[in-house]
């Protein structure tokens, strides 16, 4: 009985997707074309990070290896990647993702960061979502990192965790900060609630890096909380005075 319920309601559910496909048909969130929510062109044409980066901070480089910062005082987070150089049409879709509404971008965004993975692997027993402050959940309806953390965790069936590490207080928007008042601003803003997630890989994931600096905050609260591990995946990395983190 209790498979019939199940198969109804994935049944609904398909009918009920298609009827809002019909009366409120996909939009390509970059060029508008009706077909998708990210058109096929439209994702052909973002621009992946390419090497050279720095291998720890993840920081897009005109060459070698390790950024200055990393050469010098490199950061506990142990590696960062990003998939997506945060301009143009990426910006776009970022941007209605998380100031829009268009939760739907989820599917399509984290899949690109699952794909990325599969041919560059962080090594991760579970995943987490840089967490937002409660009071901006509510405000924003959901919490865009999370969305992208359930589509990556699905897609490589591993666990993922939203509740361990939360956000502490509130901050204000990193947009406009210089790299010191970011880091201030993200300082011991985050704190495990439990110890889920000691000697755990924790894959950190977000939508967009910029200073690196939220990623590391989290991370600290990881390894305190005893995290084996911590590595970031962001959507997207962002240069320095773009507004992202």
């Amino acid at each position: 009985m209790a498979a019939t319920t199940q198969t109804i309601a994935q049944r609904w559910g398909v009918v009920s997707g298609q009827l809002l496909d019909l009366v409120f048909p996909p939009r390509c969130a970059c060029c508008k074309k009706f077909g998708a929510w990210l058109c096929e062109a439209c994702l052909s044409g973002f621009r992946r990070v390419q090497p050279p980066f720095c291998t720890r901070c993840g920081e897009i480089l005109s060459y070698g290896s390790l950024c200055a910062r990393c050469r010098t005082s490199p950061p506990r987070i142990e590696a960062v990647r990003s998939v997506l150089q945060f301009e143009g049409g990426v910006r776009q879709a970022v941007h209605q993702f998380k100031y829009d509404g268009l939760s739907v971008l989820a599917e399509p965004l984290g899949g690109l960061m699952a794909a990325y993975l599969q041919e560059y692997p962080l090594g991760a027993e579970v995943v987490v979502p840089v967490p937002l402050h409660r009071k901006r959940v509510r405000d924003r309806g959901y919490n865009q990192s999370a969305l992208l953390a359930q589509v990556v965790a699905a897609e490589h069936a591993v666990a993922v965790d939203t509740h361990t590490l939360i956000r502490q207080r509130a901050t204000v928007p990193q947009v406009g900060l210089s790299v010191e008042g970011r880091v201030r601003n993200v300082k011991d803003a985050f704190v495990c609630t439990g110890n889920e997630l000691a000697g755990k890989d924790v894959l950190l994931i977000d939508d967009v890096c910029t200073t690196g600096s939220t990623l590391e905050s989290c991370a600290d609260a990881l390894y305190d909380s005893g995290a084996r591990h911590v590595r970031g995946l962001t959507l997207s990395r962002a240069n320095f005075g773009a507004d992202g983190r």
